[in-house]
């Protein structure tokens, strides 16, 4: 019989990347002689290096070396040359279903029901309205099941190189910590897209923790502004303005616990076994029900009760999670220490 070539596409954000790991591995376990080619953007598609279940890495940059018709069509023959038979598309997205179809992929699935689905014979898995709510990488695994995957393990999975860890060992020793002692990580920003403590908030956990854990505070790229908030904490912890999202993954693996709201680094932390204490918003979009940490020792913290209903500005954007103190992270997190 032909081994199977099985194509999934997720050229998405950082998180929606590392929920689609288990579906790469069960695809992997349940065909072991299959041919799995995944499509990423070329930021994400970094998360997914040293992965044993991937045969092919393919970046897909509609935006840069992809563009336009030319670019469109470049990656059309390129699929068309590896021979999948198989595309799976968690993420609707018109342009790679044509691409599939165009590419001669005979067997396509994607999620939702879009017009471009059924112009180009893309079959389909409902989420059903999110009712009832599941996780993220629940639901991208109903592609999987819809091929005949029976391994249902959702924990997400990142690799590092040994290179790697060794290189995070000595970052933090050059800068004056020990990465045998206890390192707690701080993620402040989160963009704007989730319900997130001012950063003001974050400086004062990290005051509260600075005497007496090691501290690496991620503050991102291009954020002057919050760099400076964290300041007084660079003569004997981490402020991190790193860009190498490699280099970030394998800093993360070596923390003890990783204190953020729902971000795609808390999904890295997940998915390397770090133990997080992560802020959500209980509305179902936001839920930790459906971005939950999966895999590891984990706290959520929520607003609390009434909060949602008669004090939240119902706006991710600008929801600052007011009522969750700071003694209550403190507290989650030495729950975790206490295990």
């Amino acid at each position: 019989m032909t081994p199977r070539r099985i194509l999934i596409i997720r050229p998405d954000r950082i998180g929606d990347v590392v929920l689609t790991t288990p579906l790469i591995r069960a695809v992997k376990r349940s065909f072991p002689d299959s041919f799995v080619g995944v499509m990423v953007n070329s930021v994400s598609g970094v998360l997914l290096r040293n992965n044993p279940n991937i045969d092919l890495l393919i970046t897909d940059d509609p935006n840069g070396k992809d563009s336009g018709k030319r670019g469109f069509w470049d990656q059309v023959v390129r699929l068309r040359s590896l021979k999948f038979d198989t595309g799976l598309m968690p993420l609707p997205r018109e342009r790679h279903a044509w691409m599939m179809l165009l590419a001669g992929i005979g067997k396509r699935i994607g999620v939702g029901g879009k017009i471009y689905q059924v112009l180009t014979g893309t079959k389909t898995v409902s989420r059903n309205k999110y009712i009832p709510l599941r996780h993220e990488a629940d639901y991208v695994m109903d592609l999987g099941r819809k091929i005949g995957v029976t391994d249902d393990d959702l924990s997400p999975e990142l690799f590092v190189s040994p290179e790697e860890s060794e290189h995070a060992r000595n970052f933090f020793v050059q800068r004056g910590l020990d990465p045998d002692q206890p390192i707690i990580g701080i993620n402040p920003s989160s963009n704007n897209s989730v319900p997130n403590w001012k950063p003001e908030q974050y400086v004062r956990l990290c005051e509260k923790l600075s005497g007496r854990y090691q501290l690496f505070v991620n503050i991102g790229i291009s954020n002057p502004a919050m760099e400076r908030l964290f300041d007084p904490f660079k003569t004997n912890h981490i402020v991190y303005t790193g860009s190498d999202l490699r280099e970030l993954i394998a800093l993360c693996s070596r923390l003890s616990v990783l204190v953020s709201s729902s971000t795609g680094t808390q999904h890295i932390a997940a998915a390397l076994k770090v133990p997080t204490v992560t802020m959500f918003c209980p509305l179902p979009a936001c839920s930790f029900k459906l971005w939950g940490s999966l895999g590891n020792r984990s706290e959520v913290i929520e607003p609390p009760e009434g909060y949602c209903g008669l004090r939240c500005p119902v706006d991710p954007k600008i929801c600052t999670f007011d009522e969750i103190s700071v003694d209550t992270v403190l507290s989650r997190i030495h729950m975790l220490f206490d295990r």
